[in-house]
């Protein structure tokens, strides 16, 4: 849903909210686990072995943590849910209370794609991907808005239904 504000707008995404980390239990298991086969080879096998396991344990815990960190940040530009105002040359995205600040610096373009808004870097690198978008007007109009365009009623569509005579 689009509001115009007084020096921009304010756009509610539709888009599905991204599936919640899990990682957090599979690594707890994964280290529970870890931790069980550790405490079995200290008490079965010798000290060599027991202290190659526990090596394994924390090399693996690393490894797992490094992979999950790495997905996080791929995933930081993707915004499908939330709310964003939008003014020109910046956007603020909030999501369930978190708020982020994005300035678009003055080599950043943005682009339409469906219904969808992609902004880029200079080089052409992407930083953001915004969907969720009501409808192809909304997206245009948030693309008209980040390039500096000021908008006013009158560039906005306003369907009216008729409603019937009550007697």
């Amino acid at each position: 849903m689009l509001k115009l504000t007084d020096d921009g707008a304010k756009i509610t995404l539709q888009g599905q909210p991204q599936t919640a980390d899990n990682g957090m239990f599979w690594f707890g298991s994964a280290l529970l686990v870890g931790a069980v086969a550790v405490a079995m080879a200290m008490s079965l096998l010798s000290e060599r072995l027991a202290i190659g396991a526990l090596a394994l344990l924390i090399i693996g815990s690393f490894i797992f943590n490094r992979q999950r960190q790495q997905r996080k940040k791929a995933m930081s530009g993707m915004i499908s849910n939330g709310i964003l105002w939008l003014r020109a040359g910046e956007l603020v995205h909030d999501n369930q209370g978190k708020r982020e600040h994005i300035q678009l610096a003055e080599g950043d373009k943005v682009n339409l794609i469906g219904e969808q808004l992609q902004i880029a870097d200079s080089k052409g690198i992407n930083k953001y991907h915004i969907s969720g978008f009501e409808s192809i007007q909304e997206t245009t109009a948030a693309k008209a808005i980040l390039q500096g365009q000021t908008l006013t009623k009158r560039h906005v569509n306003i369907k009216m239904s008729e409603d019937p005579p009550t007697s």
